[in-house]
């Protein structure tokens, strides 16, 4: 009964993990990554579709992508989702692919991306403490009814603090290491 509460809540803490890796890859850092182009969409025929699924990305430079699609009639919708993006790019068409040149990033903005990134991480962090006071009503809730002794109950709290610490210091490591990213210059 305990190993498999501990054990839910040790999956969700890891998803919470895997998808905060996925947030922090769509932050830019001084290099570019296809992943920052992961939350858009473009109209394909008539549906907005992932461009994931459209195109294939080429980083050319540090600074450049050069965006292949897969169908040659989709290029203007894709060039109209770049466009219209949060990202600040402004693409250029030369019929057969796009090139994207990211602009060089300042100080500013490296301070804007960090602090982005520390609401995520806190968010992540948030999660994982929801996970473990849903487990801990759970262990609480087997003691009341008698399922489990209170030595039982007592033991189970102190290994789910343990993984939820463990967990926040995973969170905790993947932010510094993009701070040290988005600071390098």
């Amino acid at each position: 009964m305990i190993d498999e509460i501990l054990a839910e809540a040790g999956e969700k803490m890891d998803k919470t993990i895997e998808a905060t890796k996925g947030e922090f890859a769509k932050v830019r850092t001084g290099r570019v990554n296809p992943a920052i182009f992961s939350g858009l969409t473009a109209e394909y025929y008539g549906a907005p579709t992932p461009l994931q699924q459209l195109v294939s990305f080429n980083v050319e430079d540090a600074r450049t992508v050069k965006i292949v699609p897969f169908d040659v009639s989709a290029l203007a919708a894709i060039e109209k989702a770049l466009r219209d993006s949060d990202l600040g790019v402004n693409p250029s068409n030369d019929g057969a692919a796009i090139r994207v040149v990211m602009p060089e990033m300042t100080a500013e903005r490296r301070k804007e991306y960090t602090k982005l990134v520390n609401s995520k991480a806190e968010e992540a962090r948030v999660s994982v403490r929801n996970v473990r006071r849903s487990a801990k009503t759970s262990i609480d809730k087997l003691v009341k009814d008698g399922e489990i002794g209170e030595d039982e109950g007592a033991r189970a709290e102190k290994d789910l603090d343990a993984l939820t610490k463990k967990h926040v210091e995973a969170i905790d490591e993947l932010y510094k290491h993009k701070e040290a990213e988005l600071l390098a210059v």
